[in-house]
């Protein structure tokens, strides 16, 4: 059986590849709450689906003039689940109900959990 390795990419490529500063990446991961893999040596790598992330985060904020608490809120509507999918060890299908408008408390829990659930994962 063939071993398959996803290609992975550094902080640096993708700053370049965005046109923004390193520390810029960091924040947004912060902010967004995005998370990605680390090499042995603790390095950040992104796949290229996390690079997409930030590329639309980019133009949101940069093109569109979004603020960060409406890119997020945007963002969350539109994608609320590619995180957790896109990070999932195991293949599975979610199946997602139309999007309808929740409290922000309700859509706070549902980040803090997902967040939670990504860092389960990753210890997995």
């Amino acid at each position: 059986m063939m071993n398959r390795q996803r290609k992975q990419y550094r902080i640096g490529h993708v700053a370049k590849e965005l046109n923004v500063k390193r520390f810029v990446i960091r924040f947004w991961e912060r902010e967004f709450g995005l998370s990605c893999s680390r090499s042995i040596g603790g390095q950040r790598c992104y796949e290229q689906y996390e690079i997409e992330r930030f590329k639309r985060i980019k133009e949101l904020l940069y093109s569109q003039g979004f603020t960060i608490a409406g890119a997020k809120k945007l963002l969350d509507e539109q994608e609320p689940l590619t995180n957790i999918t896109a990070s999932a060890k195991t293949s599975f299908v979610i199946h997602q109900e139309p999007t309808t408008i929740m409290p922000e408390s309700i859509a706070q829990q549902i980040v803090i959990l997902q967040k939670k659930l990504i860092k389960l994962r990753e210890l997995l």
